[in-house]
């Protein structure tokens, strides 16, 4: 993996490390694009708590800020920082299958 994916990754995990901000990503999952307004109306979760968190997430790439009107501005998901995640994570898996592989199959053997 090249180093910029590995930061996108680890900026991803880290984002996706706290509760409120996992909470934001689902609202917009399932609500689609809103306003900080919006997701305060959905979530126990302040409008300035809210528009911190959608700063970060923002600045990870999780989402994409698109002014709309009067000033307002909306929130949507964007995946591709979630797939570069997803594909640093696979990789990984792929690097601990062998040694776990053989690790039991050594524990087969000395049962």
């Amino acid at each position: 993996m090249q180093p910029d994916q590995e930061t996108t990754a680890e900026r991803v995990f880290v984002a996706l490390a706290d509760p409120s901000r996992r909470s934001v990503l689902a609202a917009l999952a399932t609500g689609g694009p809103a306003t900080a307004t919006d997701l305060a109306d959905r979530l126990p979760i302040t409008r300035q708590a809210i528009a911190k968190h959608l700063a970060l997430l923002s600045d990870t790439g999780l989402v994409i800020a698109e002014p709309g009107e009067r000033r307002r501005v909306r929130y949507r998901l964007d995946s591709a920082p979630m797939q570069v995640a997803q594909q640093f994570l696979a990789a990984m898996a792929r690097d601990w299958d062998g040694p776990l592989d053989a690790l039991r199959r050594q524990l087969d053997n000395g049962e």
